[in-house]
């Protein structure tokens, strides 16, 4: 057992479920076909090879690069993955027809993973076939894909709400001819008691069985890890739990667990998990909940002036792992639940020296602002520190003048004024839409200045006020090398807030 920070686990569940005959596992990576599937995502082949390599980096053992028949581009993005030269075996989903067999073996992979319904209402309802069909179709396609040299692997689909029986029968009468068996939970109904049991009696085929879990209930981390527990050699997983519905196992979470809860190995590159999150995050255009396990923003951020003050004293206190583990750091964040041990810290991170009165008034500025239901974020932090401490500071950028123009034939162009350490520079963008062609705008500006490896992280948007006349207040967080701030900017104008936020949180980095 691997103890985090001294801390000790029970080993009675090692002769329930067999935890101490397991070694190692594979991850096996969907995030280019499950994750694909997502509602609202759609990547290039380039933006899908970025993750690719990104995936290969990770450690990741088998990439599911996607479906190669859907189309010319996700042929052509499969194909550009198996030929780069990736450590990760590359494989591609197919059904049971020759020709998505034959578009996965034209885009060159190493695997193809061939999904065969095997609950009684797919095999009737959707192909329209009995068990004993399906069972030979399966084995022609398998025999098919072998004739080309190739690895296959069986996704059962809706294995958990398929007969028994049959379902070990076909486990059985498949295991001497293929490379992996996979178990899918299609639609999350499996729960860790009847995942243990299932698992504990379809491991015994001397083929791995891996394990693919949806999380409709939110049990597919914990169905994944009893799978492996009781037997399983591969999970499948995808980068901050993309998938259809609620999604699937998350990378993350199964990997975190398995290694420092459980002490099993996996290839994985833990400090690489969350640079991997946030260009998942970027490419795919999905958000994931601040309070997500592990990546998301307040997973190791602290606010509580408790917390804060036990944190400071020994992390362990209020923190399961070091954060540094999983490639990220802790954060403290400003609000009405601030204590005194926050601002010391924030203002000796800035260099600058304050008393107790003035750390006080400090401390009950940012108080009144939470009071307030107001997010105080970083560059607020410094505005109050700068006001009670008589800090004058002059603004290295400033906003003079910004001209938009947008219509419905018309592409939106932005062009932006700016005074930089006292210098007149105008610059000119276009974008998608009025806030996109201004920051485009006002990054073309900052280029080749010593500002200009800026990063925007997140933006966020929300009216302050009602109708269509409405106060907006935007609030993004911005990176320069291991350094984030959050910032905000109000305005009745969307583009105008936008660049406040991003001109308050820039002139920060750069105190």
């Amino acid at each position: 057992m691997c103890n985090i920070y001294d801390m000790s686990y029970s080993n009675s569940r090692e002769g329930t479920i067999g935890m101490a005959e397991v070694k190692a596992v594979k991850i096996l990576d969907t995030t280019l076909r499950d994750g694909e599937q997502t509602p609202g995502v759609s990547l290039t082949p380039e933006q899908k090879l970025m993750i690719a390599k990104q995936l290969d980096v990770l450690g990741v053992d088998i990439i599911e690069a996607g479906t190669a028949v859907i189309s010319e581009g996700e042929q052509r993005a499969i194909k550009a993955i198996a030929n780069e030269g990736l450590k990760a075996e590359i494989s591609s989903f197919a059904r049971l027809l020759k020709g998505d067999i034959d578009a996965g073996i034209k885009s060159d992979v190493d695997t193809i993973n061939l999904v065969a319904p095997v609950s009684d209402n797919h095999i009737k309802k959707k192909l329209k076939m009995d068990r004993e069909t399906l069972k030979a179709r399966t084995i022609e396609m398998v025999e098919y894909v072998k004739e080309h040299g190739l690895k296959v692997e069986i996704s059962s689909e809706d294995a958990s709400r398929a007969d028994m029986a049959f379902l070990k029968s076909f486990f059985s009468d498949l295991a001497p001819i293929v490379d992996r068996l996979c178990f899918c939970d299609t639609v999350g109904v499996l729960y860790p008691e009847r995942t243990r049991e299932l698992f504990q009696s379809l491991c015994v085929v001397s083929t791995p069985v891996s394990v693919h879990c949806h999380n409709d209930f939110g049990l597919g981390t914990a169905n994944t890890i009893t799978a492996i527990l009781a037997g399983a050699k591969v999970a499948h997983v995808t980068v901050n739990g993309l998938g259809e519905r609620a999604g699937n196992a998350s990378l993350e979470e199964v990997v975190t667990s398995l290694e420092l809860l459980y002490g099993i190995k996996t290839a994985i590159a833990k400090e690489k998990m969350y640079e991997t999150s946030r260009l998942v995050r970027q490419l795919t255009k999905m958000p994931i909940a601040p309070n997500k396990p592990l990546m998301g923003d307040n997973a190791f951020t602290h606010e509580s002036g408790m917390h804060v003050h036990g944190t400071m004293a020994d992390t362990s206190l209020y923190e399961p792992i070091d954060p540094t583990i999983i490639g990220r750091k802790r954060r403290f964040a400003f609000g009405k639940h601030t204590g005194r041990a926050s601002v010391r810290m924030a203002l000796e991170e800035m260099g600058i020296s304050a008393d107790e009165d003035q750390t006080l008034k400090i401390l009950t500025k940012v108080k009144e602002l939470g009071d307030k239901g107001k997010l105080v974020t970083d560059s607020d932090f410094q505005a109050i520190v700068e006001d009670v401490l008589s800090i004058e500071k002059e603004e290295k950028i400033k906003l003079v003048d910004l001209s938009v123009v947008c219509g419905k034939r018309v592409y939106p162009t932005a062009s932006i004024r700016l005074e930089i350490d006292g210098e007149d520079v105008v610059e000119a963008g276009v974008g998608v839409g009025p806030v996109d062609a201004a920051i485009n705008a006002l990054r073309k500006a900052l280029s080749g200045r010593e500002m200009n490896d800026i990063r925007l992280e997140e933006y966020h948007v929300d009216a302050i006020t009602g109708g269509t006349d409405a106060l907006v207040n935007v609030i993004v967080k911005i990176s320069r090398g291991d350094k984030t701030i959050t910032a905000s900017g109000v305005s009745e104008d969307i583009v105008i807030a936008s660049l406040y936020a991003l001109l308050n949180g820039v002139n920060r980095l750069y105190r």
